[in-house]
């Protein structure tokens, strides 16, 4: 009996995994929307006559529009089916980077972003609770790692692609790629994915309740300033690798790439550091990130130096992600759906915020070369909260004990 249920079971199990590729695609396309930004930088800026620091804070705008966006639609489609919330979710997603593609000026490509980040939130929060709802128990975590996957594919492939569609046929063409890509998952998700329940109305004294808490808040803290250091240096590293370590554009899009294979082979080291010690390894990423950050602005200024340093520095930048995803809902574990999608935020308020810190080093004239210096500042910012927040548990662990 147990031999003709096992291959069963496994057959089911496997099934369940298949709709979740179409929560991957989405996973990719939306990584590949927000990141694809940093590589356009120089040619939105030339095209629509802005400088760059300007048009850095289009990652700004795109986070912000995340921020607020995630809490906004998720309580505005609490009640509809799940499946129904990813449709309407990357409807949105098409309409904003279509929008993009004919935005005839700085201000409508702003608004056009803003639009598309809305639909940013909902989409990762709702696919992460429909892929564990795909899977038996034992495999969720499982199922939230391969939709996952598609964010490390998209830096991977998606940007150094966008990049290199951008520069042939200008930045508009990638914003059309995505756009098409974005019809391609509606199709998918809407041939793959079964109707589910759904969420529930969201309770908002209880959600207050949680953001309230001195853990999670600095949990969250530490991620805003760990992700803050990442896109005051990413949003701006297109046109450090141009001007400051002097490759030509086509070579950058192959660097792009590398770093790529450094930000997938760093998430995943760092998820195996964090199952052995969560603020252990968050406390070492950090401290590595900042370390690396202050060397790239030296390795910068020498283009046989620059590749390999920006390489471990993407190693560092999402080795840190496991550690401050886990950290927030260690904080939060009565509310891990609460948490994850604060969590969201966080990470979001940090790209805004670190494109912010890195287009004024630029505006106050201290240079291209001065960014990564100021990314080193806001690693070491988050690595004294994490610090901090490491001393609390300690001490809350000694409690009982007097």
């Amino acid at each position: 009996m147990q031999e003709t249920l096992a291959p069963t079971t496994e057959a089911s199990s496997a099934r369940g995994f298949v709709p979740i590729l179409a929560l991957t695609l989405s996973a990719f396309a939306i990584g590949t929307a927000e990141f694809v930004i940093a590589g356009l930088l120089p040619d939105i800026a030339r095209d629509l006559r802005v400088s760059i620091p300007a048009a850095g804070q289009l990652v700004t705008a795109y986070a912000v529009g995340v921020v607020v966006g995630a809490p906004l639609t998720a309580i505005l489609t609490s009640r509809l089916p799940r499946k129904r919330v990813l449709l309407l979710m990357l409807g949105i997603f098409i309409a904003g980077n279509l929008c993009s593609t004919l935005a005839p000026g700085y201000a409508l490509l702003m608004i056009a972003r803003v639009l598309a980040a809305f639909a940013h939130g909902s989409l990762f929060g709702v696919g992460a609770v429909v892929a564990t709802e795909l899977v038996p128990p034992s495999r969720r975590a499982s199922a939230v790692a391969l939709m996952f996957t598609g964010l490390t594919v998209a830096n991977l492939a998606g940007v150094p692609l966008g990049t290199l569609l951008g520069q042939v046929y200008g930045w508009r063409s990638t914003f059309l790629a995505i756009s098409a890509l974005g019809i391609v998952t509606f199709i998918a998700v809407a041939a793959l994915i079964p109707n589910l329940k759904s969420m529930g109305a969201i309770d908002l004294r209880r959600e207050f309740a949680v953001a309230r808490r001195p853990d999670v808040l600095l949990a969250l803290s530490t991620t805003v300033l760990g992700w803050g250091c990442v896109f005051a240096l990413f949003t701006y590293i297109v046109p450090i690798l141009e001007q400051v370590s002097g490759y030509d554009p086509r070579a950058v899009t192959v660097i792009l790439f590398i770093i790529g294979v450094g930000l997938t082979v760093g998430i995943n080291l760092g998820g195996r550091l964090a199952d052995r010690g969560v603020m252990r390894t968050l406390i070492f990423m950090l401290a590595v990130l900042a370390a690396l950050s202050v060397l790239f602005a030296l390795a910068s200024q020498n283009w046989l130096t620059a590749v390999p340093v920006i390489f471990l520095w993407g190693m560092a930048a999402f080795g840190t992600i496991p550690s401050l995803q886990t950290r927030v809902l260690d904080s939060a574990s009565d509310a891990p759906n609460i948490a994850s999608s604060l969590n969201v935020g966080a990470f979001n308020l940090g790209n805004a915020g670190g494109a912010l810190i890195g287009g004024l080093v630029i505006d106050w004239g201290f240079g291209l070369t001065a960014v990564p210096l100021a990314a080193a500042a806001v690693a070491l910012a988050g690595l004294a909260v994490a610090l901090h927040g490491r001393r609390r548990d300690n001490q809350r662990r000694e409690l009982p004990a007097r």
